[in-house]
C-alpha cells in the first residue's frame, strides 16, 4: 500500500463558490461594511457626506481620540438614545477600537434592530490612525505618521 506525499492543497480543499453565489456574498458584505480610506474621503469632501459616524466605545476610550465629527454613543446606551440622536432616514457607520474588537459590529445589529441602516467601518479607530488620518482628543487634534503596512505612505489612496 502506497501513502502519498503530496500536499494537500489547502486552499482548494474546500471548492470556491460559483460566480454568482460569491458575487452575492461579497455584494451583501459591502452593504454593511465601509473601509477607514473611504470614510475619510466622504468626510473630506465637500458637503453632506450623507451619513452619521459613530463612536461606539466608552468615554475613556472616546477622550483618548475619536474621529473628528464622530457621534458618541456608546453600544450599551443604543436602546434609550438612538432615538433622540438619530434620523431612521439617515444611514449610520459604527465604529469601535480595531479588527480586534467586535463592539462596531454589535452596534450595528443593535441599530439594524431599531430600524437604521448601519455599517461598520472595518479597521475601526485603531486603522483610523494607522493610516494616518486626523483623530480628537480631550486635549485637541491630532495626527501620526502613516503606517505603511496599512496605507502607502506618498499616495492619496490606496487604489483599491
Amino acid at each position: 500500500m502506497s501513502v502519498s506525499t503530496s500536499a494537500v492543497n489547502l486552499v482548494l480543499r474546500v471548492a470556491p463558490a460559483s460566480p454568482a453565489e460569491a458575487a452575492a456574498y461579497f455584494g451583501a458584505s459591502l452593504a454593511v461594511h465601509a473601509d477607514v480610506s473611504d470614510v475619510a474621503a466622504a468626510l473630506a469632501a465637500e458637503g453632506d457626506p450623507g451619513f452619521v459616524i459613530i463612536d461606539t466605545r466608552s468615554t475613556e476610550s472616546w477622550d483618548q481620540g475619536h474621529l473628528p465629527g464622530a457621534l458618541h454613543l456608546p453600544t450599551t446606551l443604543i436602546p434609550e438614545q438612538a432615538g433622540r440622536l438619530l434620523e431612521k432616514s439617515v444611514p449610520v457607520v459604527t465604529y469601535c477600537w480595531g479588527p480586534g474588537c467586535n463592539g462596531a459590529t454589535r452596534a450595528a445589529l443593535a441599530l439594524a434592530q431599531l430600524g437604521y441602516q448601519a455599517k461598520e467601518m472595518l479597521g475601526g479607530f485603531e486603522y483610523w490612525v494607522r493610516e494616518g488620518f486626523e483623530f480628537e482628543t480631550w486635549e485637541g487634534r491630532e495626527r501620526r505618521a502613516t503606517d505603511a503596512l496599512t496605507a502607502p505612505v506618498n499616495a492619496a489612496d490606496c487604489g483599491c
